[in-house]
């Protein structure tokens, strides 16, 4: 029975990593499009996060920082490509948010956080898993 779940493991990997890829690319597109696409002005929603992350004490910059790493960090991750490096910068990103917006709120509030690093971590230590063009192009 061992050797039967040891054989999952690669599709469990693939699971952790579609569901995270999805997660971080809709909180992303939320930041980046919260109206829908807007021809004239398509970074309007990364702005507006923007000046969210200047009133927590942190520089402009880093709001399109984070809008990039859920955005495409969660496309990278849904098709599993550079996964390793897409993972570590969605922790990062979620280690960022922990501690400048969940964590004065407590535990209830930082459980998704704190659930969404654990499965960035995973990937970083595990790879890919299956079906991703990482093991594909032979970097898993």
């Amino acid at each position: 029975m061992i050797r039967s779940l040891n054989r999952l493991q690669p599709w469990a990997i693939f699971l952790v990593r579609v569901i995270l890829g999805i997660s971080m690319t809709f909180h992303g597109y939320e930041k980046l499009m919260p109206n829908g696409l807007n021809l004239h002005h398509p970074l309007a929603g990364a702005g507006s996060f923007c000046r969210f992350v200047v009133a927590l004490g942190l520089p402009h910059w880093i709001g399109y920082v984070s809008v990039a790493t859920e955005f495409l960090g969660g496309l990278f991750l849904l098709f599993g490509l550079l996964t390793r490096f897409a993972a570590f910068m969605v922790a990062g990103n979620m280690i960022v948010a922990l501690v400048t917006v969940n964590l004065h709120k407590g535990y209830a509030a930082s459980e998704y956080t704190l659930t969404l690093i654990a499965m960035a971590l995973l990937l970083v230590t595990t790879g890919s898993g299956a079906a991703a063009i990482d093991r594909r192009q032979g970097i898993a």
